[in-house]
């Protein structure tokens, strides 16, 4: 048996991916296979990658699948004692893997996942540790009020946190397959959410280990695929965080109508300056949000509607 093995989902961006192979051959010298989950990749750029990384397990994904469903295709394949998932859009310049597995290898038995310390390419702290999340943290997330998990960003070494951070995690592969890998009812988030709560409910936890660092890109762009992707996150979300209350979801529903719809004047109003594209990108994103909230879809059934859309404008 492998020690480690590597899950990677890629939509077609050898710019995220060449870097993000290159570092785990760079600095990875435990026993790991690695599988790129190939999302909708053209024919040359798959030949391409094939080609450059022979030692990458590809799995082509040819069909519209989020992110959980496209991370179980090669998550069923696993061989590994541990899985380490990994966006395609981080970066690594220390063993991370190799360093991570020693320290998870000598936790309790009950601690299911370790994730890195995970930081911006510039050094700026992302991700280190994550609160608890609930309704009423949610809640106040859609009404503006920014809470931060201050208490995790300054510690050091290896502590207990409650949530995992998707972009990177190590885990234990027994355990992440007993509780059937990721939950693919959500298509753009809040997937790594759900992963920790199912987790915490079994007993199980999620720590940290602060001195091991994992750079993530992550934001900074805008694209029309925003106006598939996000309205497919807000409908997961409100699932989620509704936690089956029906009172709970007419209000964060509320909320959503009436934030979205306000963004979308804001972004109508915009039309007039020179950053027309992205103003009616933005505009049609939120109003997707809203019909998305309204709707009985699912969040890949949403995704499927807008993204089928964008591709029949010739995008």
């Amino acid at each position: 048996m492998v020690e480690v093995s590597i899950v990677i989902v890629c939509m077609n961006n050898l710019k995220n991916l060449y870097p993000c192979l290159e570092g785990i051959k760079k600095y990875t010298k435990i026993s790991y296979e690695c599988f790129v989950v190939a999302y909708l990749f053209s024919k040359e750029n798959l030949e391409k990658v094939k080609t450059d990384f022979p030692w990458v397990k590809f799995v082509e994904s040819n069909e519209i699948r989020g992110f959980s469903e496209n991370n179980n295709l090669a998550l069923r394949q696993a061989s590994g004692k541990y899985c380490y998932i990994l966006n395609d859009d981080t970066l690594m310049d220390s063993p991370v893997i190799d360093k991570l597995v020693a320290s998870l290898s000598g936790l309790p038995k009950n601690v299911a996942v370790l994730s890195p310390n995970i930081k911006y390419p510039d050094g700026r702290p992302q991700f280190c540790g994550r609160n608890k999340a609930t309704f009423w943290s949610f809640l106040k997330s859609a009404l503006g009020v920014h809470v931060k998990d201050s208490q995790f960003t300054e510690k050091k070494g290896i502590f207990k946190t409650y949530n995992l951070m998707g972009a990177a995690f190590l885990i234990h592969t027994d355990i992440f397959k007993k509780i059937g890998f990721f939950d693919e009812y959500y298509f753009f988030c809040p997937e790594d959410i759900a992963v920790s709560t199912m987790l915490n409910k079994l007993g199980y936890q999620c720590y940290v280990d602060a001195d091991v660092v994992q750079y993530h890109i992550q934001g900074g762009t805008w694209s029309i695929m925003q106006t598939a992707t996000e309205p497919a996150h807000y409908k997961g979300s409100i699932e989620f965080y509704s936690e089956g209350s029906k009172a709970k979801k007419f209000l964060l529903n509320m909320i959503y109508i009436i934030r979205s719809l306000i963004r979308a004047l804001f972004w109508q109003s915009m039309f007039v300056t020179k950053h027309l594209e992205k103003a009616r990108i933005k505009r049609n994103m939120y109003l997707n949000v809203v019909k998305a909230v309204l709707s009985n879809k699912t969040p890949k059934q949403i995704f499927i509607k807008y993204y089928s859309e964008i591709k029949n404008n010739g995008y």
